[in-house]
């Protein structure tokens, strides 16, 4: 998991991505691709 200030600049790089928000933080999921996890805050 990768803790990046910008979440779209990720979310970008697949389609699959999606942007969840738990707990405070913003983060990206991905069930196809897991190398594309981050999370900002």
């Amino acid at each position: 998991m990768k803790v990046v200030s910008s979440i779209k600049s990720i979310k970008n790089r697949d389609k699959n991505s999606r942007v969840v928000r738990r707990r405070g933080r913003i983060y990206v999921i991905n069930k196809r691709n897991p190398k594309f996890k981050a999370r900002q805050g």
